[in-house]
């Protein structure tokens, strides 16, 4: 299965927190899996880092594609036909992350490894 990582379960995998449900650790961990990282996430947390809203962006920044390389994940680009989908999407939400997220795992096929409710208003499939 090819699953795409929402912002807060990459961070919460590459610091182990405890918020990481056991299924998402499960699916995440599973090599039969593809894990995909969305580059939404990286500017993401810089943008959350900049004002000092995500402490830990600062540590994850500085070194972003080492974990990710490292946990064998697969970097997801964005590319402009995505942007265009996101931009153009009804629901109404005002997050340019998670549009752009939500148009990855829509086009990609893939589901979206959230908890993030705000998800269910777009016509992907998540889990946790």
């Amino acid at each position: 299965m090819r699953i795409l990582l929402d912002t807060h379960a990459l961070l919460w995998w590459f610091t182990d927190d405890t918020r990481l449900s056991s299924r998402a650790r499960e699916i995440i961990e599973d090599l039969e899996n593809t894990v995909l990282v969305s580059a939404a996430s990286a500017w993401e947390i810089a943008t959350k880092h900049r004002p000092g809203k995500l402490q830990i962006g600062g540590v994850v920044i500085q070194r972003f594609d080492e974990p990710v390389a490292a946990d064998g994940f697969t970097h997801l680009a964005v590319n402009s036909s995505q942007a265009i989908h996101a931009g153009t999407y009804s629901v109404d939400h005002r997050d340019p992350f998670d549009r752009i997220q939500a148009t990855q795992a829509e086009l990609e096929q893939a589901p979206l490894l959230t908890t993030d409710p705000a998800f269910h208003d777009f016509p992907i499939r998540c889990i946790w």
